[in-house]
């Protein structure tokens, strides 16, 4: 007879205030837990069908090419790359974060020829820099991050989809955090190739990553001369298990299905615009408490994320023993910094579930303990009474 000495376990209770993932509510999780089917049963086709048009309507598009990868957000980074790349395509990566530069490393990997422009971390790229870049560099594709998640930075979209349109090449965007959470126009910005993750601002567990592409991109994907490099990640036969033909070609997670099908019904109740409302409401109460605590932001005002709050770490505070404070005693998850940002900020999520007056208020009045007891002085109660005057007026 064996003998397993392991234990039971049951996860910790965490708010969690970090880059991802974020709070999950109770239905979503309880979708997780029904009975599975086979991946080619009628139910389940008829969640796939429905999810597809949530997602159509939280990416604001129309493209028919709209699924969820079965895989995490980096796996939605690799399937729009490795589609949209063949062998000595020239992809041009707008690189100002972790993110960016995992963009560069995935097209590398395709076999494209790269060219990077790069910002420092937290800034965002003005159309004339990636205009001149196109000019010199004629790429085919075009990557940039919407929501740098290593630095809290939002870059705007718009005009330089204008750009890369007018240069005849394809626009590819990660919203891996902004999805569900600001406004990703797809179709008003003319967006080729879009991939999120579940975990953010869709308060779904990691798992699936959503993507959207244009029917330029299809078309590209479609006069491919080569194989996609990733078999796995080949949509011209994932698209036929999701389209009319239900082709088999992997066994998808079903019971990641289940929730995320649910996540994005919560979104479609809540109101796509209500959701930005409240997403953004949160991130100024916050911004205010901080102010008050003697917090600054290390993003300039004009172009920060409302739900990743990058937070320039204190002289003389450290940097792990506050968030490991955070951790063990008020049971809230912040991140610490990427990169050149690592040890000097702190990103605070507000995503999805996460993103209410209650996360706001308490850890604001956490972090005062946590700073207190670093030696900082910080005015009692000052956090909690600038956010809650704040929401008092708004």
């Amino acid at each position: 007879m064996s003998d397993c000495s392991i234990q039971p376990v049951s996860a910790p209770r965490r708010l969690l205030m970090g880059p991802g993932p974020s709070d999950i509510s109770p239905q979503v999780l309880a979708r997780m837990s029904e009975t599975t089917v086979g991946h080619l049963d009628p139910y389940f086709l008829k969640i796939m069908d429905e999810m597809q048009s949530m997602l159509r309507q939280i990416f604001r598009t129309k493209n028919e090419l709209t699924l969820a990868v079965s895989g995490t957000g980096s796996a939605g980074m690799e399937a729009a790359v490795v589609n949209l790349i063949e062998p000595g395509d020239r992809m041009l990566v707008c690189r100002n974060g972790v993110f960016g530069g995992r963009m560069a490393d995935v097209a590398e990997r395709a076999g494209a020829e790269v060219k990077v422009i790069d910002r420092e971390f937290g800034e965002v790229f003005t159309p004339e820099e990636v205009e001149q870049a196109i000019k010199e560099h004629s790429p085919k594709v075009v990557g940039i991050v919407h929501a740098e998640t290593s630095t809290g930075a939002r870059q705007p979209l718009e005009d330089i989809s204008r750009i890369v349109h007018g240069a005849g090449a394809l626009l590819l965007a990660d919203c891996v955090t902004s999805l569900g959470g600001l406004p990703v126009e797809t179709d008003g910005w003319e967006l080729d190739a879009v991939y999120s993750g579940t975990q953010k601002c869709l308060s779904c567990p990691p798992g699936l990553a959503p993507v959207t592409f244009s029917s330029r991109a299809v078309e590209v994907i479609d006069a491919r001369k080569t194989k996609v490099a990733s078999w796995y990640l080949d949509l011209t036969m994932v698209r036929s298990y999701w389209g009319g033909e239900r082709a088999y070609h992997h066994t998808a997670p079903i019971n990641m299905n289940y929730a995320l099908h649910e996540a994005c019904r919560q979104v479609l109740v809540e109101g796509l615009e209500n959701r930005w409302a409240r997403h953004e409401r949160n991130h100024l109460g916050l911004a205010a408490g901080l102010q008050a605590l003697g917090l600054e932001y290390a993003v300039a005002e004009s172009h920060r994320l409302p739900m990743l709050n990058a937070v320039r770490i204190p002289e003389g505070v450290d940097d792990a023993a506050v968030r490991r404070q955070l951790l063990q005693e008020f049971g809230i998850e912040i991140g610490g910094g990427l990169g050149p940002m690592k040890g000097k900020t702190w990103r605070i999520g507000l995503m999805g579930d996460t993103c209410r007056e209650t996360s706001v208020l308490l850890f604001l009045a956490a972090v005062e303990r946590c700073l207190a007891d670093q030696g900082r002085s910080v005015p009692a109660g000052a956090g909690v009474a600038a956010a809650n005057a704040f929401f008092g007026s708004h």
